[in-house]
């Protein structure tokens, strides 16, 4: 790993230990910030997220079976249904649902978890802050 993003790494999770440290819950901007961060270091000529790419990666399948929108719905500021279980999901849009992108940690998680399932792999810093931008613009 190169010291640039390592260094953008580590602002991230500077972020996530201020927020478990001192119980304050981080912003949906805040968490988005961090993923700038690591996106304006791994990513060749990156110009911001966008929320019709975000969009777009919410929508497909990527090698797996699975989209986002096959659990969390084609509208992610209603509740979802995951795939598999059945279990309810609470919405995913920020604006439905206050707790969702509160916790950098969390956010990572799932992030990591989801990504997983439907791409096969760990998402991008770029990636991520496109669906993160395709959700917050959800509510306004």
């Amino acid at each position: 790993m190169n010291a640039r993003i390592l260094t953008a790494a580590l602002a991230l999770m500077g972020t996530q230990l201020a927020t478990s440290a001192t119980g304050f819950a981080a912003t949906p901007a805040e968490i988005q910030a961090g993923y700038e961060a690591l996106a304006r270091q791994s990513t060749s000529g990156f110009s911001g997220f966008s929320a019709a790419r975000g969009e777009q990666f919410y929508r497909a399948t990527h090698g797996n079976d699975w989209s986002c929108a096959s659990c969390h719905g084609a509208t992610p500021s209603v509740e979802g249904k995951h795939a598999k279980t059945g279990k309810t999901i609470s919405p995913l849009a920020p604006s439905a649902d206050a707790q969702r992108f509160s916790e950098a940690a969390k956010v990572e998680k799932w992030f990591r978890r989801n990504c997983n399932d439907v791409a096969g792999r760990v998402c991008t810093p770029l990636e991520k802050g496109d669906v993160m931008a395709f959700l917050l613009r959800f509510g306004k």
